[in-house]
C-alpha cells in the first residue's frame, strides 16, 4: 500500500539525514523570471474578478476572437525565480545540498527574484535571465517563453564565468550534476557535447550522478529530440544517468524512439517509460504526470507510486522540478527506486500545498504526515 511505502520512505529519510550536509550539486545553465499569472474570465467590480479555472475555457475565448479581436486581462499574483535550473536548485539547496547553480540571473547584478536562491546556494551568472509568463489553470498551465536571453547560455561563457579549473572540479566530483531545459538553451547540445569532452579529459568521474529534463520537447522534430537523447545517454560512461520527463514529455520522447503503444492512462505510461529505459542506456528513467510516479530501467518498471495529490495547488508552476530535486536527493542518499519515487511526489506535493520549498525535515514530516493520513 502507498501509505505504508510512504511511512518507510520518512523513516529510511530520518535515517539517512546525517549523509546530507556531504552532498554537492552542479545545476543549470537556464534562469527565467516567472510571473505567475491568473486570467480573467468575468470582473465583477475594480476588485473583484473570477479566474478562468481552465485551459479550455482559454482556449475557447481566443478561438471565439478569430477573425475579430479580444480583450483578455491578465493578474499578476508573484514574480518569482523561474526556469527548470534555477527552481530545482532552489529546491535541492532548500533540502540541504550544497548547490552551485549556474545561470543568466542578471548582468552586473543579480535579478532580485533569484534572492532566495543567492541566500542559499552559489550563484554564478551567465548574464540577464530570459522571461516567463506562467498562466495558471486548475487543469495545468501555459508557459509564454521569451527566450532571447538564453542565446548567451553557451559552454565559452560557463568557463569564463567559472573558470577552467573550478569548472572542471564541479563536473567530476559533484554528487550531481543536472544540465536541463534542453528544449529552450539552444547551446544545451554543444554544452553536452564540451562536458563529454571535459569528462573524458579528466578521466572520469569521484562518483558523480547526472541528471536530465529536456523541458517540453514538442517544438522540436524527431530525430532532432531522439539525437539530444542519445547525446545525453553518454553520459552513463561517467556516472548514473537519470533522464526525467512529465507524461507528456515522455510520450513525445517516446514517438521519438520509435514508441507505437498507447498514449492515454497509466499503463501507458509505464510502457512508455520501459521502452524509454530499453532504448537508451542509461540507469533510470523517471516520468511525473500529476498524480503518480513510475521509474523504469532497463526495459523494466521498477516503481510506480502515487501522489500526495490535490486539486487546489496554491502553486503548479515548478512543481515537476521539486519532483526532480526530491527524486534526485532520494537517489544520492541510497534509496531504492519506489522510495526515491516517493520522496519525489512528496517533495512536489510540499511545494504545491505550500508554494515554498520545503526542508529535509519538512519533507520527512510531511511524508510522516501522509502515510498516517
Amino acid at each position: 500500500m502507498q501509505s505504508e511505502l510512504t511511512r518507510l520512505t520518512a523513516e529510511s529519510m530520518q535515517a539517512s539525514a546525517g549523509k546530507i550536509d556531504a552532498l554537492t550539486a552542479l545545476v543549470g545553465p537556464d534562469a527565467f523570471v516567472d510571473e505567475i499569472i491568473r486570467v480573467v474570465s468575468r470582473r465583477a467590480s475594480a476588485t473583484s474578478y473570477t479566474a478562468m479555472s481552465n485551459i479550455t475555457e482559454l482556449g475557447s475565448r481566443i478561438v471565439g476572437a478569430a477573425g475579430q479581436s479580444t480583450n483578455i486581462e491578465l493578474i499578476v499574483d508573484m514574480v518569482k525565480l523561474g526556469g527548470n535550473g534555477p527552481i530545482m536548485a532552489n529546491a535541492l539547496a532548500a533540502l540541504g545540498t550544497g548547490v552551485t547553480s549556474v545561470g543568466p540571473f542578471g548582468e552586473g547584478s543579480i535579478h532580485p527574484a533569484f534572492a532566495e536562491i543567492a541566500a542559499r546556494a552559489r550563484v554564478v551568472s551567465l548574464g540577464d535571465p530570459a522571461h516567463t509568463d506562467a498562466l495558471e489553470f486548475d487543469d495545468g498551465k501555459l508557459m509564454l517563453g521569451k527566450l532571447d536571453p538564453l542565446l548567451n547560455v553557451t559552454w565559452e561563457r560557463m568557463v569564463e564565468r567559472i573558470g577552467d579549473v573550478d569548472i572542471k572540479k564541479l563536473f567530476t566530483e559533484s554528487s550531481l550534476v543536472a544540465l536541463v531545459n534542453w528544449t529552450m538553451v539552444p547551446a544545451m547540445s554543444d554544452i553536452w557535447e564540451m562536458a563529454l569532452a571535459l569528462l573524458a579529459a579528466a578521466g572520469g568521474t569521484k562518483g558523480t550522478r547526472f541528471f536530465f529534463d529536456l523541458a517540453d520537447p514538442e517544438k522540436h522534430d524527431d530525430a532532432a529530440v531522439a539525437a539530444a537523447c542519445r547525446l545525453l545517454a553518454r553520459f552513463q560512461e561517467f556516472g548514473s544517468t537519470i533522464l526525467g520527463l512529465n507524461e507528456k514529455e515522455a510520450f513525445r520522447v517516446g514517438a521519438a524512439l520509435g514508441y507505437k503503444g498507447d498514449t492515454a492512462g497509466r499503463d501507458a505510461v509505464k510502457a512508455v517509460a520501459a521502452m524509454i529505459s530499453s532504448e537508451l542506456p542509461i540507469d533510470t528513467v523517471v516520468v511525473h504526470p500529476r498524480a503518480y510516479a513510475v521509474v523504469a530501467s532497463k526495459g523494466t518498471v521498477t516503481a510506480d507510486v502515487d501522489g500526495p495529490f490535490t486539486e487546489n495547488p496554491l502553486i503548479s508552476t515548478g512543481a515537476g522540478d521539486h519532483f526532480n530535486a526530491g527524486f534526485c536527493l532520494g537517489k544520492l542518499i541510497g534509496l531504492p527506486d519506489d522510495q526515491a519515487a516517493t520522496a519525489a511526489v512528496g517533495t512536489s506535493g510540499y511545494y504545491v500545498r505550500n508554494a515554498k520549498s520545503p526542508s529535509f525535515a519538512q519533507l520527512t514530516e510531511f511524508l510522516a504526515q501522509q502515510s498516517a493520513a
